[in-house]
């Protein structure tokens, strides 16, 4: 009977609302273009800032007004625009303006917007957009954009405290094994920790925010995770154990692209959503490469490096003789007076026969391009992603929240690639680098294909992923319909 409802019922409209972070935005907006390829009505809700960008470095609007019913609305993030955003801006600045000043921007939106809003997807670091869908009986699915794993160990994080596991003691501590992370005790370090768990003070503010969002997830309606069941089903097992209703839809990328070309053909070109200039002239530099000869260097949209990290890096690089694309971020060097700057000019000048500088790549273009043999990355989870799906192995030099046990994942339990964290050392990077490159190269290609095989079957026709997302989409479906309309005409009522 639902079902035939359904079918004469006005598309559901639903709300995307991400997490102020460029990696957030990435996968969220690819699920909003799934969704709207499924005929929903979509109204995107961004922060002014990364509006902003998207708008300045992509063809946003032409994109998407191929699809009837997609709207893009804004809201601040409760700081000027000439803030810098860099670093971990948004875990000092969460209290005082993300939840202070875009918690009333959410509320107020959906007061006021027509048609109603039939259900909220959520980012799941954003849990005052929970306390908002609560108090407006508006069902409200969370999406937990980074990796499975992580989230099970921030929601584990008060247990690894109680059994004394933390706080860490010290340098010597780093290799203890930790038991109290069901499915991860014969992996998981002290060293793997998300990096905020390296706090001598378990009361440490991050620490605790971290723990808050986290244990709000089965509050909501349904989690989503960009991944899929043969990637990560044991820890998916352990995470129905407090979330039951958990769609793994991923890689999103690669659904995305599964789904375009069906509708629209090999040729189809779907939009970019980054928040920094690409630059292509990269791409012309890999075509004249070997096969799997160049490797791939980029660290991410909030990393930043010092002068020195950045030098033994290079010096790594240049002392493997392999050839490397580097992306080297605007203002993501730490030095003294301009230094930071000066030193990406003149280690361009000094590599240019061996290397490419760039300040930010097509990465999904580098990735599945011919003459691409290893990823030199940060290990955030989209970046994970998109090289699992690519068949590319990795180097993993991990910088905070998720990437400290991402990292640890690829190299233990995947087996495709290595693990760096906690060292900058060039003799370190050189060997890792011709590990990945010629030593072992056959090895971790092998492995890396068929991790690739396995998780593309999952995003086609009849495939785990697939087929989660046709669940997730009808299973909204059915939400909207049970939807009460009514407490949206308060202010219209009171007019009247």
């Amino acid at each position: 009977m639902e079902k035939d409802r359904s079918s004469q019922a006005p598309p559901p409209h639903v709300l995307i609302f991400p997490f102020p972070l460029q990696g957030h935005i990435n996968s969220m907006i690819k699920l909003a273009e799934l969704l709207a390829l499924a005929g929903f009505k979509l109204t995107f809700l961004n922060s002014h800032f990364n509006h902003e960008r998207l708008v300045k470095f992509n063809n946003i609007a032409a994109h998407f007004e191929r699809y009837q019913g997609f709207e893009f609305k804004t809201i601040t993030d409760g700081l000027p625009l000439d803030h810098p955003r860099s670093g971990n801006w948004f875990l000092d600045m969460y209290e005082e303006a993300l939840e202070l000043k875009m918690k009333p921007g959410l509320r107020e939106m959906l007061e006021n917007i027509s048609p109603p809003v039939d259900c909220i997807i959520a980012d799941g670091f954003s849990g005052f957009a929970l306390d908002v869908a609560k108090e407006l009986e508006i069902p409200i699915i969370y999406f937990r954009t980074s990796s499975p794993f992580s989230f099970w160990v921030y929601y584990s994080i008060p247990d690894i405290i109680q059994a004394g596991e933390l706080p860490i003691k010290g340098s010597e501590d780093m290799n203890r094994l930790l038991t109290t992370v069901p499915g991860m005790e014969t992996y998981l370090r002290c060293r793997d920790l998300p990096s905020f768990c390296r706090e001598t003070d378990i009361e440490d503010s991050i620490i605790k925010l971290y723990v808050k969002q986290t244990r709000k997830s089965p509050q909501a309606d349904a989690l989503i995770l960009n991944t899929a069941e043969e990637l990560d089903g044991p820890i998916l097992s352990q995470i129905r154990t407090k979330c039951p209703r958990v769609y793994a839809i991923g890689p999103l990328h690669a659904q995305l692209n599964t789904r375009l070309k069906a509708k629209h053909g090999e040729s189809y070109d779907h939009f970019s959503n980054t928040l920094w200039e690409v630059d292509k002239s990269c791409i012309f530099w890999l075509d004249k490469q070997p096969n799997r000869s160049v490797i791939y260097v980029s660290f991410g949209s909030i990393t930043s490096t010092s002068r020195e990290q950045l030098v033994e890096l290079w010096y790594g690089l240049l002392n493997s003789k392999t050839k490397f694309l580097l992306v080297v971020r605007p203002n993501s060097v730490i030095g003294k007076d301009g230094e930071g700057e000066d030193v990406v000019v003149e280690l361009m000048e000094k590599s240019k026969d061996q290397g490419y500088i760039v300040n930010w790549a097509p990465q999904e273009a580098v990735l599945n391009h011919p003459a691409v043999g290893g990823f030199f990355t940060h290990n955030g989870w989209n970046s994970t992603l998109e090289s699992i799906v690519a068949g590319v192995p990795m180097i993993c030099w991990p910088y905070f929240a998720d990437q400290q046990l991402n990292s640890r994942v690829v190299s233990e339990v995947w087996k495709i690639g290595l693990d760096m964290k906690d060292v900058c050392d060039r003799k370190i990077v050189e060997k890792m680098v011709n590990d990945v490159m010629v030593d072992q190269k056959e090895e971790f290609v092998q492995s890396a294909a068929e991790m690739a095989k396995v998780t593309n079957q999952s995003v086609n026709v009849g495939g785990s992923s697939y087929s989660n997302l046709d669940h997730l989409i009808e299973d909204i479906r059915i939400m909207s319909l049970k939807t009460p309309k009514t407490k949206f005409l308060r202010n219209e009522s009171i007019s009247i």
